[in-house]
């Protein structure tokens, strides 16, 4: 079972979250909160696995919470959900420590799939989302993976979770997660899948079976 805190200062969009992912046979609704402070402190006692955090909140906002719960539980994983999608929201929610981010359109089967793939350790973008980070980091000079993103990946194509990956380069999770996203833009993907095939293709890493 996956444990799952939801946050949201909607009581209605809250409740309607809460129930749907209740409903899936893996997935156990432990807490939910309107707030960061709640968020905190329904982490601190229920301990759950993936957080499901609203960004636009009173008292404490999403990236502040997010920043605070990274810091002091690095095994809860943090899943952005906004109708936010400017550049600014993104880079800050990522850099503060979410596993991924995505968008109150998402179809709610769509979510409960993310949540699975974040529990896992897996960085979830909504299609939106990925797109204006390609927007936005895509530039000649910049276009190429570098090597530092390559290791990444590589870790990825192994089957290695974002903190297998950060403990064996000797960098923070975060770091993972940035590389990873800066990997996406280039590459014109949205998923971790994604990224290895098209990294395979252009022979930036080894195929299947190389030496």
């Amino acid at each position: 079972m996956t444990r799952v805190l939801v946050v949201d200062d909607h009581p209605v969009v809250r409740g309607g979250l809460v129930g749907w992912l209740a409903a899936q046979p893996d997935l156990d609704v432990v807490a939910e909160a309107s707030d960061g402070l709640e968020a905190l402190a329904a982490v601190a006692e229920h301990r759950p696995d993936v957080v499901l955090m609203d960004l636009r909140m009173p008292r404490m906002d999403g990236v502040t919470a997010t920043g605070r719960i990274a810091a002091a539980h690095p095994d809860v994983r943090v899943l952005v959900l906004t109708t936010y999608d400017t550049d600014a929201d993104i880079v800050r929610a990522v850099e503060a420590g979410a596993t991924g981010y995505l968008l109150k359109d998402t179809p709610l089967p769509q979510l409960a799939d993310a949540v699975r793939a974040a529990a896992r350790g897996e960085t979830v973008l909504a299609p939106p989302v990925a797109a204006r980070l390609m927007s936005r980091m895509r530039a000649p000079a910049v276009e190429a993976p570098t090597a530092r993103e390559l290791q990444v990946l590589a870790g990825v194509s192994r089957g290695l979770t974002n903190a297998e990956i950060g403990r064996e380069l000797f960098i923070g999770e975060a770091t993972v997660k940035t590389h990873l996203l800066r990997v996406f833009a280039k590459l014109g993907v949205d998923d971790r899948t994604r990224a290895v095939l098209v990294a395979v293709e252009r022979g930036l890493l080894p195929g299947p079976g190389a030496a």
